[in-house]
C-alpha cells in the first residue's frame, strides 16, 4: 500500500464550515435589520433638537432687536432656514403654522420613512 497525502479538505470538513456559518449568518441578520430605522429615529431626533434650539435662540435675538441675522417664522418649515444649508438634506417638517410670540409643536421625519422615525420640536412664532 502507498502513502497518500492529503490534497486539499474532504466534503464532510467543507460541509462542517457552510453549515457554521450559516448558524452564524442566523444570529447576526436579525440583529442588523433594524438598525437602519433606529439610526434614522436618531438622525430625526438630534435634527428636532437642532431645530428646537435654533428657534429658541432665533426668537430671542429678534425679540431683542439684536443686530444679527434672523428668520421670520410664522410656519414650521420656516425653522428649517435656521440650520446650515444642506442639514434639512433628507428630512421632510410637517406644515403648521405658528402665531407671532406662541408656541406650537412641530414634527420632523426623515423623508419616506412615513412617519416612523418622526420626531417633535417646539417652534416658536416670530414676525
Amino acid at each position: 500500500m502507498r502513502n497518500r497525502q492529503a490534497d486539499g479538505f474532504a466534503l464532510i470538513e467543507l460541509l462542517i464550515v457552510v453549515v457554521i456559518v450559516a448558524i452564524l449568518a442566523a444570529i447576526a441578520v436579525p440583529r442588523f435589520m433594524g438598525l437602519q430605522a433606529d439610526a434614522n429615529r436618531s438622525a430625526s431626533a438630534g435634527i428636532a433638537g437642532a431645530l428646537g434650539s435654533s428657534s429658541m435662540s432665533n426668537y430671542v435675538l429678534r425679540s431683542g432687536n439684536v443686530n444679527v441675522s434672523t428668520v421670520a417664522i410664522a410656519n414650521c418649515t420656516d425653522a428649517a432656514g435656521l440650520l446650515a444649508p444642506g442639514s434639512m438634506t433628507g428630512f421632510e417638517i410637517t406644515p403648521q403654522p405658528i402665531a407671532p410670540h406662541a408656541h406650537a409643536t412641530c414634527t420632523v421625519d426623515h423623508a419616506g420613512s412615513g412617519g416612523a422615525t418622526a420626531a417633535q420640536f417646539t417652534g416658536i412664532g416670530v414676525p
